[in-house]
């Protein structure tokens, strides 16, 4: 009896957690129409049928297009999970995107050294990724920690400093002549594509979601997730239980860090396998925000918010064969992100009111 009571208490829970995210996403995808109908000259109806149809003939239309589905939501898994660890210890690390390339410059360095057998090979390639995201976020977390600086600006700091880190090892001392790349890594080195060499998904998704699981696991777990939840909840009460907020702030940086470099590394040794030049940042690890946010820095919601952002930025190609603009899958993620920040905000005037109702009682 009390078994079937708790179940009933606590799925509406569940679902009110998640119930602005998906509201958010219902609604920007209505206020694309919108854009469409401008772009097509179109009726609502029209225009909706036309969007809808063309995002999933460009994502999960076909077998090979729903396997390269598969292909942009592994990055952005490990790149949401980096985001959803930070987010849970209070920080934005916005520096997730230059952990990531430091992974993939990491990876690529590895793999370039010859005759290592192949599953060691393997393994060095993705410890070697993990470690340097690490040490690379381990650097703002300790900023922040020892003397204040802010996470935010030195991570963002950070991001331009790994573009240009990687593109002088790529364009210098690993560079291919005659190509914007390094010379490809090893075979050894690379992860096993399941599904043939036609196609470019590789064991890298399976590790994406044993990961997922093991941040869950940490999180509500262990007494580490413990404390790094808590220090997120309220800091000065963490402290006053005797949790140590500075060594929680430098963790929870390093372990957000290996994630993306982790990430960084299985897109090298799974998609890529060499660094190209960069002219620009590849965007994982700020699409990877969405991703955290949509999912409300739940590890196992993460697998399917990356999902959707995996879907709709493949499907960005598609659309334009349908006379759409391509930017309209960035719209649709900016207005998700807006809408799931308001409430955010909502929540911290509502908090706001009542401390100042307690203070004026």
């Amino acid at each position: 009896m009390s078994k079937s009571k708790k179940d009933k208490i606590a799925l509406p829970g569940f679902l009110k957690d998640f119930s602005i995210s998906i509201f958010s996403i219902v609604v920007a995808l209505f206020i694309s129409v919108f854009f469409v109908m401008i772009a097509l000259n179109e009726g609502f109806g029209e225009s909706a049928k036309t969007l809808f149809s063309s995002i999933w003939a460009g994502s999960f239309g076909e077998r090979s297009q729903f396997i390269e589905t598969l292909v942009f939501t592994t990055p952005l898994i490990f790149t949401g999970l980096a985001h959803a660890i930070a987010f849970k210890t209070g920080l934005f690390n916005i520096g997730v995107e230059g952990q990531f390339i430091i992974g993939m410059m990491t990876a690529t360095m590895i793999g370039l050294i010859p005759g290592i057998p192949k599953v060691l090979h393997i393994v060095l390639v993705l410890i070697g990724g993990m470690a340097s995201g690490a040490l690379w976020a381990a650097i703002p977390g300790y900023l922040k920690a020892k003397i204040g600086t802010n996470e935010v600006v030195n991570t963002i700091m950070m991001n331009f400093i790994a573009m240009h880190l990687s593109n002088y090892f790529t364009m210098g001392i690993f560079h291919k002549p005659d190509s914007a790349s390094t010379y490809p890594i090893k075979e050894t080195a690379h992860l096993t594509r399941f599904l043939g060499e036609n196609y470019r998904l590789s064991t890298g998704l399976f590790i994406a979601l044993i990961l997922a699981v093991l941040v869950y696991v940490l999180f509500w777990k262990t007494t580490i997730g413990y404390e790094i939840r808590a220090v997120g909840l309220n800091a000065f009460a963490a402290e006053y239980g005797g949790i140590s907020i500075k060594k929680n702030i430098v963790l929870a940086m390093a372990i957000s860090g290996a994630v993306a470099g982790l990430g960084g590394a299985i897109h090298i040794a799974g998609v890529q396998l060499q660094s190209v030049q960069l002219f620009g940042f590849p965007n994982f690890g700020f699409d990877g925000i969405a991703v955290a946010l949509v999912a409300k820095s739940n590890p196992i919601g993460v697998i399917f918010s990356a999902l959707l952002f995996g879907a709709l930025n493949l499907s960005s190609g598609t659309l334009m064969l349908y006379g759409i603009p391509k930017t309209i899958s960035t719209l649709v993620q900016g207005i998700v992100i807006l809408f799931i920040a308001a409430e955010y905000v909502f929540k911290w005037m509502s908090q706001k009111k009542k401390k100042e109702a307690i203070i004026n009682e």
